[in-house]
């Protein structure tokens, strides 16, 4: 488990481009503890300016998949009503 008080472990800076950003494999509730993490972390101000401006682009990551699985669900839910209300009219 990430040590949250670590700012690198939220973020390696210097980390190949693309890793402070894919967070495609991240369930909605990993993306969500992880972003807890990084507010916590730049809350504390205790980072240096690189690994605070790693730290923050992280956190737009995670907040943006926090959002596609937000938006997802809600979708699925509209779908399920859509669904019982359609069915109840039928009867």
């Amino acid at each position: 488990m990430p040590n949250p008080s670590a700012p690198s472990d939220a973020v390696a800076v210097g980390a190949p481009a693309g890793a402070a950003t894919d967070t495609s494999a991240l369930s909605y509730e990993q993306a969500r503890d992880e972003l807890v993490q990084v507010v916590n972390e730049l809350e504390r101000g205790a980072a240096t300016l690189e690994q605070s401006l790693a730290l923050w682009e992280r956190g737009e990551a995670l907040a943006a998949r926090c959002e596609e699985w937000l938006i997802g669900a809600k979708s699925r839910l509209d779908a399920a009503r859509a669904t019982a209300s359609s069915g109840s009219k039928a009867e």
